[in-house]
C-alpha cells in the first residue's frame, strides 16, 4: 500500500480509505455506507432541504398575501 501511494503521489491514508470503500461496495467491508448508500443519503438530504425550502416559500407567500390585502 505504501509503494502504491508513493508511485501515485498519494497518502497511504487515502489509498487505505479507497480500499475500504471498495470492500464495502463488494459487501466485504465492515461498517460504513456503500457508494450507492452514500449517493442515496445525499439525495435524501437534498430532498429534505428542498421540502424545507418549499415550506418556507409557502409561508412567505401566505404572509405577503395577507400584507397586500
Amino acid at each position: 500500500m505504501g509503494q502504491v501511494a508513493k508511485n501515485f503521489d498519494l497518502t497511504e491514508t487515502a489509498v487505505r480509505e479507497w480500499l475500504r470503500q471498495v470492500e464495502r461496495d463488494a459487501g466485504a467491508g465492515v461498517g460504513g455506507l456503500t457508494s450507492s448508500g452514500k449517493e442515496e443519503l445525499a439525495r435524501l438530504r437534498e430532498n429534505r432541504r428542498l421540502r424545507e425550502d418549499v415550506e418556507i416559500l409557502k409561508r412567505a407567500t401566505a404572509f405577503f398575501a395577507k400584507e397586500t390585502r
